[in-house]
């Protein structure tokens, strides 16, 4: 009466893991930000740690954290272990983790224990990549987590060496109900949880670009789009490209926006502002988030197909 799920071997997909998995793993990196519940943005391939190279070096945009991605289309083993730790040392990564189609029990347990000894800064995931098929159906991707961080443990060794401040406990409520609103309304973002800092960046599709939700300085609440392709001369030419194009965007937009060229810094900005503070009211916090949702959106809408 049904079908069974029957599971194929990635290697039928992907013939070859550094000439094909790595390379489809970078343009599709998102697929894995879902599965992590990370916002999760590609940066360079074969990135070089002394004569060895990283398969893939990412950013967590929600913190502005380093990612190092380690691939393995076999069973895990002692050798990738340890470049995992050796490309997470040259890296001084924030984020590990390590892709693989089955991971040994004794590297379940190594991964655990470094997640329980690590800072709270510091995650290491352990994930299964599978290809899962229903009778003569097309092969569907899982990226099955197994190992991921003990945040009961991590929060817990937080707060016997620094206690989070009011403020910051703050922002990470207000960020976490924005999060969750673009991720299960709109969904906008793959991202899960909210950090202690007054900004939240997220992927726009192309790395020149990011859109971000920030508290400024002058109790001040700012959406945007930023522009920074580690550039400087890119960075302009990319603002001025949409800067020539202003009265179509502004109209598109429905009202007038901050056009910061930003001459003195390598990075560029088109954002909009209203007055707010993490300090104000429950009722008030909760009218700053529709406000940056909304904007959020319509820069998406607005910006998506130009960048």
């Amino acid at each position: 009466m049904f079908d069974k799920i029957e599971k194929v071997d990635p290697r039928t997909i992907w013939k070859h893991e550094a000439h094909d998995f790595t390379p489809w793993l970078a343009e599709n990196i998102s697929e894995l930000g879902e599965a992590l519940g990370l916002e999760l943005e590609f940066t360079e391939q074969e990135a070089d740690v002394g004569g060895f190279s990283l398969d893939l070096l990412a950013k967590d945009l929600s913190r502005n954290a380093t990612v190092i991605i380690e691939n393995q289309l076999a069973t895990t083993d002692h050798d990738h272990l340890g470049k995992l730790l050796t490309y997470a040392s040259g890296y001084d990564a924030d984020l590990l983790i390590w892709i693989s189609t089955e991971i040994r029990e004794e590297h379940r347990q190594a991964l655990d224990w470094l997640n329980q000894r690590t800072d709270s800064n510091t995650e290491i995931f352990g994930v299964v990549v599978e290809i899962l098929k229903i009778g003569e159906s097309r092969p569907a991707l899982q990226f099955k987590v197994v190992v991921s961080p003990n945040e009961w443990q991590k929060s817990r060794k937080k707060q016997s060496s620094t206690a989070t401040s009011e403020k910051a406990e703050r922002y990470r409520e207000y960020f976490q109900g924005l999060l969750d609103e673009l991720r299960e309304v709109h969904k906008f973002t793959s991202a899960k949880k909210g950090q202690p800092q007054n900004w939240y960046s997220f992927s726009s599709g192309n790395r020149r670009f990011q859109y971000s939700h920030s508290f400024t300085h002058g109790s001040k609440v700012r959406s945007e789009l930023y522009i920074d392709n580690g550039d400087l001369e890119d960075n302009k030419a990319l603002f001025d490209a949409l800067f020539s194009d202003r009265t179509a965007i502004e109209s598109e937009y429905g009202e007038a926006l901050e056009w910061e060229r930003l001459d003195d810094r390598r990075a560029c900005r088109i954002a909009i502002y209203r007055s707010g503070s993490i300090d104000d009211s429950s009722e008030e916090l909760q009218e700053i988030r529709e406000w940056g949702i909304e904007n959020l959106l319509k820069m998406k809408k607005v910006f998506g197909s130009r960048i």
